[in-house]
């Protein structure tokens, strides 16, 4: 079990940082409508705060990626 939750920690990790990168990304060419905006600003807030978790709990890595910025 203890591999299991290594795994989704991992997986977490990677997809909550690709996402960041992802909305910052597509924010930064205009490709959002501005009704959307606040849903994307939620779930880039989220994937922050999940990001901010597994670096706290020490479940990270040894070499954490940095979070991306606002753009």
């Amino acid at each position: 079990m203890s591999d299991n939750i290594e795994q989704i920690t991992d997986l977490a990790n990677r997809v909550t940082r690709s996402t960041v990168a992802v909305i910052d990304t597509v924010a930064a060419r205009g490709g959002f409508r501005g009704e959307e905006l606040a849903t994307i600003g939620q779930l880039r807030d989220q994937s922050i705060a999940l990001i901010q978790i597994l670096e706290q709990e020490g479940e990270q890595g040894p070499s954490p990626e940095p979070i991306p910025e606002e753009v």
